[in-house]
């Protein structure tokens, strides 16, 4: 399989120095969905960030072979998507239709194809009727659909969800989680949500100490209850069935 996503001894500070991550390896697969878990504060959030070239430090990332730098940032960006924690960041215009209009029309896109991207995207996460609705009369489910409707209507290659499951009640927590099993993509999912993460990824790389502590595939490491215990996670309910 063709390398998707390949991390090099990458390390971050904040600006008082402290660090946010350290020494970081890691190599995902074109099309794999992959799991970043570990307890709040562990690093997941701020290592979706530098994937997406928000954070800036030492070593060397890669995303479809391509090393991130400033110079071509803006075509890393349209390789990959991300779909924030809040969805609400990601849901600003009058009605739904313009939101997922939005990347594009800044790609440069003609109407018609901006007009199909958006019917495409509105119909595969389940919301074909929904197009002239105000984002904010949307239940939490839907928007999470429609936020990474945004994403689907720039057909990226790779999309990372920091949180997805956040604030859903199971209903829509079982939707969202039928919705990523059908996605092509390649898939990276922070989370600290054993339950979600095992129902979702095929292999997991769990963050400690802005460090990775394992990786492999995820029944594998989620199974191992001394792991998961000593890192503030619990073995998931579906791990064990």
């Amino acid at each position: 399989m063709t390398t998707a996503i390949k991390i090099e001894n990458f390390s971050h500070k904040y600006p008082d120095g402290t660090d946010s991550l350290e020494n970081i390896n890691l190599e995902i697969k074109k099309g794999e969905k992959v799991g970043f878990i570990g307890p709040n504060g562990a690093g997941k959030s701020s290592l979706l960030l530098a994937l997406a070239g928000f954070l800036k430090g030492t070593g060397k990332i890669s995303i479809n072979g391509i090393e991130l730098n400033k110079g071509n940032i803006k075509n890393i960006r349209q390789i990959m998507g991300i779909v924030m924690q809040n969805p609400d960041d990601q849901l600003f215009m009058p009605t739904l239709f313009e939101d997922i209009a939005f990347g594009p029309m800044n790609m440069g896109l003609d109407i018609d194809e901006v007009k199909h991207r958006v019917q495409h995207a509105l119909e595969t996460v389940g919301l074909a009727k929904m197009g002239e609705k105000e984002p904010h009369h949307l239940s939490a489910g839907q928007k999470r659909a429609a936020a990474i409707a945004t994403i689907l209507s720039m057909s990226p290659e790779i999309i990372v969800m920091d949180e997805p499951e956040a604030n859903l009640d199971p209903g829509a927590r079982r939707n969202l989680v039928s919705l990523i099993e059908k996605m092509n993509q390649t898939i990276i999912i922070a989370t600290c949500n054993m339950d979600f993460a095992a129902s979702l990824c095929e292999k997991v790389f769990l963050l400690n100490n802005k460090k990775v502590i394992a990786s492999g595939p995820a029944r594998e490491i989620m199974a191992d209850e001394k792991l998961m215990l000593d890192n503030s996670l619990e073995v998931p309910r579906n791990i064990l069935v």
